[in-house]
């Protein structure tokens, strides 16, 4: 029998590499998979804030 692989969430900062990673926290939010919630909660860094800013995406209060 297979084993089931759990889903990773986001990471907690966003490691500024380009091309982005699959659970970078911009990349996410920008695809519409982060939950807004938890975006909130990550984007209090102001890391992670100053780089959705230089995508030009919205982030939620």
């Amino acid at each position: 029998m297979g084993k089931k692989k759990k889903k990773k969430g986001p990471k907690k900062s966003c490691c500024r590499s380009k091309p982005r990673c699959s659970r970078c926290p911009i990349r996410m939010l920008a695809e519409g998979r982060l939950d807004p919630a938890e975006a909130r909660e990550l984007f209090a860094k102001d890391r992670n804030r100053k780089q959705a800013k230089k995508e030009h995406l919205k982030v939620p209060s």
